[in-house]
């Protein structure tokens, strides 16, 4: 997503568009991978001296309800991306060193999932996690393999 589609997104929905959101779209739409609350908060620092992580933090939340924002949780935190441009319900897989993303175009729960009578899902989510053709499987994992019984 542009940074453009994303200040148009927060005006649509009745967001005030300020300089600092301006700029945090911006920042979004030129990331190549995922940024955590933190990366954003000292990035944006170089700019606003007076911002707060909490304000950054709040916004990244309300980014994400406007589905501005898609965030995946890592095994180090939470982490936030521009939303891709992927239409209709998609999952990702995500490389754990580059952090590319790919989209899954078919959902798991459309298979036959056994859920309990009367429970109707109404959001869920799913993320695959491995490593890229470009990347591949990093060193120590290889060497955690070789030394296991």
């Amino acid at each position: 997503m542009q940074a453009q589609e994303m200040i148009e997104a927060m005006a649509k929905r009745g967001l005030r568009v300020t300089d600092q959101r301006r700029t945090l779209a911006k920042l979004f739409a030129e990331a190549p991978g995922y940024l955590s609350a933190k990366d954003v908060y000292e990035a944006m620092g170089k700019t606003y001296s007076g911002l707060s992580f909490d304000t950054v933090y709040r916004n990244l939340r309300l980014l994400h309800e406007m589905d501005v924002l898609e965030q995946i949780v890592f095994e180090d935190g939470v982490k936030f991306r521009a939303h891709c441009r992927e239409h209709g319900h998609h999952h990702h897989a995500v490389c754990l060193q580059c952090e590319k993303t790919y989209a899954v175009p078919y959902c798991p729960l459309e298979a036959a999932v056994d859920l309990p009578p009367g429970f109707q899902v109404v959001k869920h989510k799913f993320e695959l996690f491995g490593y890229c053709k470009e990347c591949g499987e990093p060193q120590s994992a290889k060497k955690d393999e070789e030394e296991s019984p």
